[in-house]
Order: structure tokens, then C-alpha cells, then sequence
């Protein structure tokens, strides 16, 4: 074990996660990191990946004996790591332990205090002496490591590149500079900044997905090639998964500021109607003008006429405010309220199911989880529909072979129901057993208020 008096003294990173510190205190003398782990008693597993392996973003909480041998390990104060370690204070009612043993708990960060991004590892160096992997709390808005030319990325997939190369792309890093007035902005407008960015990342993530029809879109296929090293045509889904939140910045940061601009907000209100209410039009001009920010005059009518996305939620919002018309305070009347459906998907979600559909295509994920809600009841209606013409086609409309046909097709339907409850069924023995919602959450690949609502139906 390593004494309290720190010979090799490891100062904490800001933000870092607790578990990597401990991983690198034990470079730094020469461990492997589950030896050094072997000095805390554990009350669960480090969460893995299903090929393997502990996460990346994997986090662990200490009781009191806990972090202070981890503050003797490193040769720093426990004021100090308290300060740089987000995740210091945060305790759980399995980590009281008797006689002040040292205890641990392991969660996954992301579950503890927000998203986590992998370190510069140029920049480590640079304060430690030493090259080696961290990961710490970052805000996707705070992702650019300026000095490097980096976009660091989310920690929390199971792939192995820490960052993308923004040589080339200085508009990336502009927008991280830009993002601060923003920022700015949004506090003096009354809304929460992080509030108004995940519904700008959320509005940019949907047009990315539309985006492969749009013959007229030029400047994100020449950025994904860039940050893919020239060519991201030799595995093009798995690039637009892990270089999307790189590629799209610029206008996500551009679409904020839109939607915090009042001038914006009247646009809106006119194309409303105003006084005399009617149909939002496709040739709106708040689309209209939201495009040319973005430096794509002709996305006005595509924004517009895409409805039951966050977009056209936000409009609405905004023209129930003008109106005096949103009710009790809720989701109704807050532009910044953005549904768990419109929720940007994450890389390490994406990658998951690109992986499922390369080896079993279809396997990927269960439709209800993946597609937005307003969807769900036109999709079930068409399959519906889609059966009666396949027996119509077949030319059974009655008899044995149609009744037959009708009662595989049921089976077929039952069966999948009864697939579906039973994963319901163990994601409610898992969280009944103290697995946090969220883990189990990132384990169906689908928000974690979506499978809260499941559940809570279920039972």
C-alpha cells in the first residue's frame, strides 16, 4: 500500500474524474491501476462494455476513510481535491461502512456530474510531466483544446480516438469562443445556458440526420472528411456518428444566438399571424432568416415544414407567450423545455446501434425507443394497414389461407410484445435492485425519463 506521505505527489486535474486520478496516481508509481484499486473496499463491479473492458467514464464515490487515503495517495489536500474533483462530496447510502473502513463505489460519471470528455493529452503533459489518458467533466461547448487544434470527445463510447484533428477547420474553434457571449446572453435574458444549447444541439442534430437529402449541403461533408483524416467514405456511418457534435458546432452555437435574439422571437410572432391567427407558412420568414445565419439561405422551407421536431416546439412556445395563451407554468409556455423525444442521440448510443445492425441488421434497437413519439401511432397505424394489403396481394382476403395468414402475422406481433415486456420486466428488476435508472437507461439505448415513463406503466 502507499502511504500517507504522498513521496510521488499527484496534483488533481480541474474537472477530472475521481477514477482517473487513481489511474493516474498509479502510473505515476509504476501500478496497474486495479492493483492500487485493491487499497478501497468495493461494494459493486466497474461498469464495462458488452465487448469488455471498464469504461472509460466510469466514476467512483468514496466514503470519508476513502478519500482521505486517496488525499495521502496523491500528496494533496482534501480541500484541494474537493475543488478540482466534481464527483469529492458526492456520497451514496452504500458507502457508510463500519470501523472507517475505506470504501468505494463505482457509478458511471456521466450519472454523477454531467457529461465527460477525454483530457489533451499535449496539455496533461504539460502540467504532469506525463502523456496519459484523462477524463473530466466538460460541457460539449467546452470541447476544443485551443492551444492543440483538438475537439476532445465524449468519454463514454466504446471507440478508441480521444480526440479529432481541427487543423483546417478554424470555424470550430471560433464558435467555442463564440460560445461565451452567447452564453452571456442567455443569463441576461433570464435562461439557463446549458438549457439553451441542448435545444440548439438538438434542433442541428435533427437537420444532420435530414441532412443526406439535401443535395445543396456542402460545407458539413467537407468538414466530416476533414476531421476523418481526408476521407470518412471508407466507414461513413461510423464518421457521421463520432464526428457530428465536431461538425455541427459552429451552427449550433449559430442557432443559439438566433434563438436568443428578440428580433428573432418577433419573426416568429408575424409569420404566426400576430393578432389573427394561422398556420405557420412554409416561406416563413423566421426560417427564412434562421437559414442565411446559418449560412444556408435555401434551409428555410426544410426548417419550416419539419414538424414535430424541437424547432417548431420552440416557435410554439414563443407564440403561446405573445399570446397569453400557455397556461400553468410547464413545459407549454418555456421555449427552453426540451422533450426527452427531441433529445440530440448520443455517440456512445449511435455507436451501440450501428454495432447491433452490423451484426444482426434490424437488431439495432427497438423502434419505439428510437423514434420520436409523434411518429409512433403513424407507424403502428401503417403496419396495420401493411398486413391487410399483403394478404390482399397474396389474394386472401377470406378463408383458411387468409385466417392462417392472419393469425402468423398475429403471432409474429405477440411474440415481439412478449420480447418487449420482458426486457421492461428486467430493466424494473434492475433498478428495484439499486441499479441507477440511468445505467440502465444507457443499457436499452433510450432516454432515461422515456424508460422511466415505460417502467413506471409497467409496474
Amino acid at each position: 500500500m502507499i502511504h500517507h506521505s504522498g513521496l510521488l505527489r499527484t496534483a488533481p486535474l480541474q474537472g477530472e474524474t475521481t477514477s482517473s486520478l487513481i489511474c493516474r496516481i498509479a502510473s505515476r508509481y509504476g501500478m496497474e491501476a486495479k492493483v492500487l484499486r485493491a487499497c478501497w473496499k468495493w461494494r459493486n463491479y466497474p461498469p464495462g462494455h458488452e465487448g469488455g473492458g471498464t469504461r472509460a467514464d466510469a466514476e467512483v464515490l468514496l466514503n470519508a476513510a476513502g478519500r482521505h487515503l486517496l488525499a495521502g495517495m496523491c500528496g494533496v489536500k482534501e480541500d484541494v481535491l474537493a475543488r478540482a474533483l466534481p464527483s469529492w462530496a458526492k456520497e451514496d447510502a452504500k458507502l457508510r461502512a463500519e470501523a472507517a473502513d475505506p470504501v468505494g463505489l463505482w457509478r458511471i460519471a456521466g450519472a454523477v456530474a454531467g457529461p465527460v470528455g477525454f483530457g489533451c493529452r499535449l496539455c496533461t503533459a504539460r502540467r504532469t510531466g506525463t502523456a496519459v489518458q484523462v477524463v473530466r467533466y466538460a460541457p460539449r461547448w467546452e470541447r476544443v483544446c485551443v492551444r492543440h487544434g483538438w475537439w476532445l470527445l465524449d468519454a463514454d463510447a466504446n471507440q478508441p480516438l480521444e480526440h479529432l484533428d481541427l487543423r483546417g477547420l478554424p470555424e470550430v474553434v471560433a464558435a467555442q469562443r463564440r460560445w461565451a457571449g452567447v452564453a452571456r446572453r442567455a443569463a441576461r435574458a433570464g435562461a439557463e445556458p446549458e438549457r439553451v444549447f441542448a435545444l440548439a444541439r438538438a434542433v442541428v442534430a435533427r437537420w444532420w440526420e435530414q441532412a443526406y437529402g439535401w443535395e445543396r449541403e456542402t460545407i458539413w461533408p467537407r468538414r466530416l472528411h476533414q476531421v476523418a483524416g481526408g476521407n470518412a467514405g471508407g466507414d461513413l456511418e461510423r464518421w457521421r456518428v463520432v464526428g457530428r457534435d465536431t461538425v455541427v458546432f459552429p451552427e449550433v452555437v449559430a442557432v443559439a444566438d438566433a434563438l436568443l435574439d428578440p428580433a428573432m422571437a418577433d419573426l416568429v410572432w408575424a409569420d404566426s399571424g400576430a393578432g389573427r391567427p394561422r398556420a405557420l407558412p412554409a416561406d416563413g420568414l423566421f426560417c427564412r432568416r434562421l437559414g442565411e445565419r446559418i449560412g444556408r439561405p435555401w434551409l428555410g422551407p426544410l426548417a419550416a415544414t419539419d414538424h414535430g421536431g424541437p424547432l417548431i416546439a420552440w416557435m410554439g412556445s414563443v407564440i403561446r407567450l405573445r399570446r397569453g395563451t400557455g397556461g400553468t407554468p410547464g413545459y407549454d409556455n418555456d421555449p427552453w423545455w426540451l422533450r426527452q423525444e427531441h433529445q440530440a442521440a448520443t455517440m456512445a448510443g449511435q455507436l451501440r446501434v450501428l454495432g447491433k445492425e452490423k451484426k444482426a441488421p434490424g437488431s439495432g434497437t427497438m423502434w419505439r425507443a428510437a423514434v420520436p413519439a409523434e411518429q409512433r401511432r403513424l407507424i403502428t397505424s401503417t403496419l396495420d394497414s401493411v398486413q391487410e394489403q399483403l394478404l390482399q396481394l397474396c389474394g386472401v382476403h377470406s378463408g383458411p389461407t387468409a385466417d392462417v395468414a392472419r393469425r402468423l402475422l398475429r403471432g409474429l406481433g405477440h411474440s415481439a410484445g412478449l420480447i418487449e415486456n420482458a426486457w421492461k420486466r428486467t430493466a424494473l428488476a434492475a433498478v428495484n435492485g439499486g441499479v441507477p435508472l440511468e445505467e440502465v437507461a444507457r443499457w436499452v439505448d433510450m432516454p432515461a425519463e422515456v424508460l422511466r415513463e415505460m417502467l413506471t406503466a409497467h409496474g
